[in-house]
């Protein structure tokens, strides 16, 4: 709703044969670029068109090292593409990918874009996102809702492709696939304008494309002041695995060049500070590096701790391992309040600003809500107020459109 650029791109490859379903499954990717004029729209985009073009590519490799690799390479492109044009200096992207085999999924995951899971009526998230926030929090400096919690602003990133020439990929998984099971791949600004606890219960019970819609909607009727992106995945008919999974992690430790960088630059505008006697600024500098120097620590500690192949073939799984949060994905009565206080401030907002809707069609679709509400059928009701939200909308989307091709006709 307020940006005039879309700086979300995403990827959808599903495996067009048997072959590439057991080689290489179903691929799926979001990317959430950053940088002034277009270098986020640009770094995003090279994410989304490499990532599948290099892991594709690599037929004889292991998946996961496969998914690394790309993720890797990818970085190297937006990296050098930076380095070209000095309006492109520093731009970047998050990425969050997710390889779907009969084998288990596996996920490559750098930034503070999201991928959820829902499973026996409750949403976990599989990714750990980079922030300062949550890295923070992770190295024990603050606890998750405190009020130094509070104070941090949430959507400063810790790790990204294109800044630097290595970055830290986080590699998750295999995890085990169900028949039923949903994912959810999105960008922070959808997250950042929907709680977990909304998220799960509308992505368990609403078709994918319903779900994927309403989420969308719902995040730009409380501002949308990012771009948002999602792609939901719903597992229909999953194959039993026959045997132990072939997939294995591989991976080390990076050194956290990003952190390390912020860090000596802070301490070096300390010196600069101190020698022209502003010593206000300079003791700001100083804890700006002191930050960044403990989340760069946590970052090369966690990187310590991701599996690594062992002789005999098997990861050797990290101390911590996902999901890194988990909300109920249940329906309850909560929600269809919501739902409809959303309904009621759209109606409000069509009378204020003179919007044509065709209310009866929308109406339709609500008829039978207060008996469903009076026998507990929540599930019910969330879909016809999803499919009412969606509608009423659509409408006012295309409205928009019309009297953008009136004005420019």
């Amino acid at each position: 709703m307020r940006r005039s650029n879309n700086q979300d791109a995403h990827a959808a490859v599903p495996a067009d044969s048997p072959e590439r379903l057991r080689g290489r499954g179903h691929l799926f990717l979001v990317a959430d670029g950053m940088g002034a004029h277009a270098a986020g729209e640009l770094a995003s985009k090279i994410a989304s068109e490499r990532v599948p073009l290099y892991y594709l590519r690599q037929n004889d490799s292991d998946p996961v090292e496969a998914l690394r690799s790309a993720v890797e390479q990818a970085n190297q492109d937006i990296h050098q593409r930076g380095r070209q044009n000095p309006e492109f200096h520093n731009m970047g992207t998050t990425v969050s990918s997710l390889a779907i085999l009969s084998e288990g999924a596996i996920i490559a995951h750098v930034g503070d874009s999201r991928i959820y899971r829902v499973r026996d009526q409750k949403l976990e998230q599989l990714t750990f996102d980079h922030s300062l926030l949550w890295e923070m929090q992770a190295s024990g400096q603050i606890k998750p809702g405190s009020q130094a919690s509070g104070s941090i602003p949430k959507n400063i990133i810790t790790r990204s492709l294109g800044p630097s020439s290595h970055v830290l990929v986080d590699i998750e998984g295999p995890f085990e696939v169900r028949s039923g099971d949903r994912f959810l791949l999105c960008s922070d600004g959808l997250t950042g304008q929907l709680r977990d606890e909304e998220i799960g219960p509308l992505l368990g019970i609403l078709r994918p494309d319903l779900a994927a819609r309403l989420l969308v909607d719902l995040a730009n009727l409380r501002g949308g002041p990012d771009n948002i992106t999602a792609i939901v995945i719903d597992l229909q008919q999953v194959d039993k695995p026959v045997g132990e999974p072939r997939l294995t992690m591989t991976g080390g430790s990076t050194w956290p060049w990003p952190m390390t960088l912020a860090t000596l630059v802070c301490l070096g505008t300390a010196g600069l500070l101190e020698s022209f006697g502003n010593r206000g600024t300079m003791v700001v500098a100083l804890i700006l590096a002191i930050i960044s120097a403990v989340v760069g620590a946590a970052q090369l500690v966690r990187s310590l701790k991701r599996p690594t192949a062992s002789t005999s073939g098997k990861a050797e799984m990290p101390r911590r391992s996902p999901p890194y949060r988990t909300a109920p994905a249940k329906p309850s009565g909560d929600l269809p309040r919501m739902l409809d206080q959303v309904l009621v401030a759209l109606r409000e907002a069509a009378r204020e600003r003179e919007w044509q809707i065709d209310w009866a069609q929308v109406d339709s679709t609500l008829a039978d809500n207060q008996l469903m509400k009076s026998q507990g059928r929540f599930a019910d009701v969330i879909r016809s107020q999803a499919e009412a939200i969606v509608e009423t909308m659509s409408q006012l989307r295309n409205q928009q459109r019309d009297k953008g091709a009136a004005v420019t006709g």
